[in-house]
Parts: C-alpha cells; sequence; structure tokens
C-alpha cells in the first residue's frame, strides 16, 4: 500500500485535532463561547430591564402631565366662574349704588321742596301779617286794632300749628 499525500492530510488532521483536544481549547472556546453568551444575555436583560424602568419612568411622567392638564382645565374653569360670577356681582353692586343713590337724590329733591314750601308759607304768612298790619294800622283806631291784631295773631298761630303738622 502506498502512502499518498491524502493518508498523510488526513494524519496530520487526526494530530491537529488531538492536539487540540490535548491542550483543552475546544473547552476553552467552548468556555469563552458561554462567557460571550452569558455577557450577551446579561446585556439583553439590563436593555430589558432598563427599558421596563424606561417604560414606567414614561407612565410615570403621562401620568403627571395628564394630571397636570386636568388640574389647568379645573383651574380655567374655576377662574371662569369666579370672573363670571363677581362681574355678576360687580353688576349687581352698581345697580343697587345706582338705586340708592336715586332714592337719595329723590328724598333730597323731595326735602328741597318740603322746605320751600314751608318757607313760600312763612314768607307769604309774614306778608300778609304785615300788610293786615298796615291796613288796621292806617284804617282803624289803636285799640281795636290791637284786640284784633291779638285775636287775628292767635288764629293764624292755631291755623299754622295745623298746617305744620
Amino acid at each position: 500500500m502506498e502512502i499518498d499525500s491524502t493518508f498523510w492530510v488526513a494524519v496530520s488532521f487526526i494530530i491537529f485535532i488531538l492536539g487540540l483536544i490535548y491542550l483543552k481549547v475546544p473547552n476553552k472556546i467552548n468556555e469563552l463561547l458561554n462567557k460571550m453568551i452569558f455577557d450577551i444575555k446579561s446585556e439583553i436583560d439590563e436593555s430589558e430591564k432598563l427599558r421596563s424602568e424606561s417604560k414606567i419612568i414614561l407612565d410615570n411622567a403621562q401620568n403627571k402631565l395628564d394630571s397636570a392638564k386636568k388640574e389647568t382645565q379645573k383651574i380655567k374653569d374655576q377662574a371662569k366662574k369666579d370672573s363670571e360670577n363677581l362681574i355678576i356681582e360687580m353688576n349687581e353692586t352698581f345697580h343697587k349704588l345706582a338705586e340708592i343713590k336715586k332714592n337719595l337724590a329723590q328724598t333730597k329733591i323731595s326735602q328741597m321742596k318740603n322746605n320751600a314750601i314751608k318757607d313760600i308759607k312763612n314768607t307769604s304768612a309774614k306778608i300778609a301779617i304785615d300788610a293786615v298790619k298796615k291796613i288796621l294800622s292806617t284804617s282803624v283806631d289803636k285799640s281795636k286794632l290791637e284786640n284784633l291784631f291779638d285775636k287775628d295773631l292767635k288764629e293764624a298761630k292755631v291755623l299754622f300749628k295745623k298746617i305744620n303738622s
């Protein structure tokens, strides 16, 4: 049997494989691959953990944002309601004050009118009394005049008291 180059390639291949096994290269390769697999799994687990934490943080932030939007809307609605109530209240206050001022003005006008009427009555009574005095003093004698004046004066006082009451 003749040994050809194929035989020597096969023998060298077997020796190479046995050398690798003797030097525990497959175990080292296996350990290295296992370590790489473990590292990759750790990175994947860590990235999954980070992704889940990010999702939780995002959900919390979204909930806070939604809550803030709701609170903002509540504040806007309350402010609008308060401003409308304030406008209504100010309008009512304005109308009440206008009514009070109107009534006060009418009362003052009425008082001034009553005072003017009293002044006119008093003045006309004084003028009438003075005119009667002049007429009586010039046309009637003095003793009759004094009696008549006293009597008329008493009647005038009684009439004024009735008018003023």
